[in-house]
């Protein structure tokens, strides 16, 4: 997939280019409809799939209290990649360029600088100045411009609509299960190991690796979950603890993954954690005894579980799943 980062970048149209715009925070099943869409329609006229995304999200821009995003715009250049994109543009969004009318987009963007030959937007896709480029307006300006303009239809998954907005709602309830259907994968935290209070190993006797959370980040129900990490490549089962480490009288939130049959030094190393299933809310312990007891008993549980879901997971491992 070819990435432009600028509009300026693009020295010259595409060949037949097939453009959906949108968000797409997580890329759900949902979005990934629209660029199947895409692909089939700029396979048929040998031409170019394109999808236009922002970076960072609008409403980072425009709302005080920004967005909690399902994933980051590296993620979701990684999975608009696996869905067959041919260009990727991500617009640089600023309130300056917020400020363009839908009619400036159209013209100068989609027309001029793109050459666009086909439109696919989903049902409820709107851009500009004031949300004035809805549906009715792309497919006025599509008749009287030229190109055809394509709607997706809402989808449903066991009559949830698939949304980036429910998406979310479901992470912070800690409804994995329910998560990971809509976007069609497991939802995935990731960084690099942080080196924390060290406590894990040497007074719990579970070693933890650590991630670093932002207060922008969106942060799943505090808590346990079953857990599968994967580091180098290769995939390991786990328990994650999202928390503030009552036990300790801490006020950090934290990510601390104990992960199983597992004793490299991965200080400063990349891993994923895909989350799969909210086992517990954190709980504060008289000490440190009870608080292992209980780690024990979470581990128990997770393998159990990780055991009973063995061959899904096993699939989940392979590199086109892993993302």
């Amino acid at each position: 997939m070819e990435i432009f980062r600028e509009l300026e970048d693009i020295k010259k149209q595409f060949p037949y280019p097939c453009v959906t715009i949108g968000n797409f925070d997580g890329v759900h099943l949902g979005h990934q409809l629209l660029f199947a869409e895409v692909v089939q329609r700029a396979y048929r006229h040998h031409g170019t799939s394109v999808a236009i995304t922002f970076n960072p999200h609008p409403l980072q821009v425009l709302r005080p209290e920004g967005i909690k995003l399902i994933s980051t715009c590296a993620q979701k250049i990684e999975m608009i990649g696996h869905a067959g994109i041919d260009v990727l543009v991500i617009v640089p969004f600023t309130k300056q360029f917020a400020g363009i009318s839908a009619d400036h987009f159209v013209d100068e963007i989609l027309l001029r600088r793109i050459g666009v030959r086909e439109l696919v937007v989903g049902y409820d896709y709107a851009f500009g100045k004031g949300r004035a480029g809805n549906i009715p307006f792309l497919q006025k300006q599509g008749e009287e411009k030229g190109f055809p303009v394509s709607v997706v239809d809402a989808y449903y998954e066991n009559g949830m609509l698939v949304s980036s907005t429910k998406v979310r709602e479901l992470i912070v309830e800690g409804r994995m299960a329910e998560a990971r259907m809509l976007l069609g994968r497991f939802y995935q935290i990731r960084g690099e190991v942080q080196m924390g209070k060290q406590r894990g190993g040497r007074e719990i006797g579970f070693p933890t690796a650590n991630l670093h959370l932002d207060a922008e980040d969106l942060i799943p129900k505090i808590g346990v979950y079953v857990c599968q990490v994967i580091c180098d490549g290769k995939c390991y089962g786990g328990v994650l603890n999202i928390g503030y480490n009552p036990t300790f009288g801490e006020d950090t939130l934290v990510a601390e993954t104990h992960i199983f049959d597992f004793n490299q030094d991965i200080y400063g190393k990349p891993i994923k954690v895909n989350l799969l299933q909210f086992i517990r809310g954190e709980q504060k312990f008289p000490g440190t005894q009870e608080l292992a007891a209980q780690i024990g008993r979470d581990v128990v549980q997770a393998k159990q579980i990780l055991a009973s879901q063995h061959n899904e997971l096993t699939l989940s491992c392979d590199e086109k799943h892993n993302r």
